[in-house]
């Protein structure tokens, strides 16, 4: 391949771009991961990162990727045998599933059409049915990046809630974490697993778990047979600041330096940035007559935005078009979507010029791939942006 000037755009969902603070962060010699340095590093990483989950309770930083935390946040919690209900809302609830039948959990899996969110008025019925309580935890993804659907986790609370099922809540939020607002404790989770590479802006490697009590008793009552995710071992080793095994050292410089980012910027001005983005991205889909994966307005995703392609076409030969001619990646269809969908990932470390950018890709991509559409897709975005910015 011949050298392509300028800056290459990555635009899919994830892994997102690393900025060059959380680089330089990454690129320092590494330290004895059990010396008193190394000890001062986790234990304000462990306290700090509770304020990204908006948690007072335990989270625990586990070195592997967000399949990892899924598994963790499972075999801590319940056993071979245990009903799940989990709710589909793309490829990656599918996945999840697919994890636990394999850990032999017995999951009660709600269909969906890939086009809506998790449906609480569904799971309260389900959970109402379970009168002896054999379901021992629901699953659900906060942020499904194949489809852009952000479900409403506070409704699932309430719908348990208001049925006094005992289940345990556990949720995904890999491609939400320090993009889309989310509250650990207000919402009643038990489980939140988080991932590195999308909002949190580094590299894959890292993931997390945020364990309420109840979630932390089971774990010390029950749970599966397992070693490198035991939580019980990574706390107590957590206490004095250090790890049961070794850790990925020079991404938790990344990790403080991450934080950090976005405490600078605060935590509220973060969400209204993607909310801005995923709007001015909607709109451009608005003005070229295209599709929004997601149905429901209320569930749009603010961290990226999935888009279908005129029945006929293929969103695969888009993707290629443009990367050949502008040097830039968008997220590709999975699953039941694939060929019919492609993704804008708009999260992490991002700005409306970086926007704007991606968006003339696609619309000049969708030209070359000839696509129907319209044109003007990015000038309705940035009318919304150059107002965003004159009404702030």
């Amino acid at each position: 391949m011949s050298y392509q000037s300028g800056r290459h755009f990555l635009q899919i969902p994830g892994p997102t771009n690393v900025p060059d603070r959380i680089l330089r962060a990454i690129d320092r010699p590494t330290i004895d991961h059990r010396g008193p340095e190394f000890i001062s590093l986790t234990k304000g990483l462990l306290r700090d990162i509770r304020g990204i989950f908006k948690t007072e309770s335990r989270v625990v930083i586990i070195t592997g990727s967000g399949t990892g935390a899924w598994e963790a946040a499972l075999v801590n919690t319940l056993v071979a045998g245990d009903r799940v209900l989990m709710h589909e809302t793309g490829q990656f609830s599918t996945l999840w599933r697919n994890l636990a039948e394999r850990l032999g959990l017995s999951p009660d899996y709600i269909e969906g059409d890939w086009r809506h969110g998790a449906d609480a008025a569904r799971i309260e019925a389900a959970l109402a049915e379970d009168k002896a309580h054999a379901i021992k935890a629901v699953c659900v993804v906060h942020n499904d990046t194949a489809t852009g659907i952000t479900s409403n986790v506070q409704n699932v609370r309430k719908a348990m809630d208001a049925v006094g099922h005992p289940a345990l809540l556990l949720v995904d939020t890999i491609s939400s974490l320090g993009s889309i607002d989310y509250k650990h404790d207000e919402w009643g989770v038990d489980v939140t697993v988080g991932g590195s590479q999308k909002g949190l802006m580094l590299p894959p490697g890292l993931s997390f778990n945020a364990i309420s009590d109840k979630a932390l008793a089971a774990s010390e009552s029950g749970g599966m047979t397992r070693s490198y995710w035991d939580w019980n071992d990574m706390i107590a080793a957590n206490e004095g600041g250090s790890f049961p095994f070794t850790p990925a050292t020079n991404m938790l410089y990344g990790l403080r330096e991450a934080i950090d980012m976005l405490n600078e910027e605060g935590l509220d001005n973060v969400f209204a940035r993607h909310v801005r983005h995923g709007e001015a991205a909607r709109r451009a889909v608005t003005a070229w007559g295209l599709e929004l994966q997601c149905l429901n307005p209320d569930e749009f995703s603010n961290a990226l935005t999935a888009i279908r392609v005129p029945e006929g076409n293929s969103a695969d030969a888009l993707r290629k078009a443009v990367l050949e001619n502008f040097d830039m990646s968008l997220g590709s269809g999975l699953g039941k979507v694939a060929d019919k969908v492609f993704r804008i990932g708009h999260l992490g470390d991002f700005n409306d010029l970086t926007l704007t950018g991606a968006l003339c890709g696609v619309e000049m991509g969708l030209g070359l791939a000839g696509i129907p559409h319209s044109t003007g897709g990015v000038a309705a975005a940035m009318d919304y942006l150059a107002a965003k910015r004159q009404s702030s």
